[in-house]
């Protein structure tokens, strides 16, 4: 199995998990998609009004300078993580 399949199946098991994940892990599995996707934050952090896309764009711009498969490694590693403590549907 390739890197990309794994990644694909790894973002599809989180997406059906038992339960849900700490607002952490979901920042950590977020901000590891984002980066393995699309590579380093491209747009402008949000305002004030947005925490919660302020949480998201700061996950994400933590990984900054990551290579796109060194994050699909870690994303794959943290999702089976997850699944392992919150099962699948």
């Amino acid at each position: 199995m390739s890197l990309d399949e794994k990644f694909n199946k790894a973002a599809e098991d989180v997406k059906n998990l038992k339960n849900k994940p700490t607002d952490e892990e979901l920042l950590e599995i977020y901000a590891l998609y984002k980066q393995s996707v699309i590579g380093d934050c491209n747009t402008d952090r949000p305002g004030l009004l947005d925490p919660k896309g302020k949480a998201k764009w700061d996950a994400w711009n933590s990984k900054k300078g990551t290579p796109q498969d060194s994050a699909k490694e870690t994303y794959i590693a943290k999702a089976n993580q997850l699944v392992e403590s919150h099962g699948l549907k």
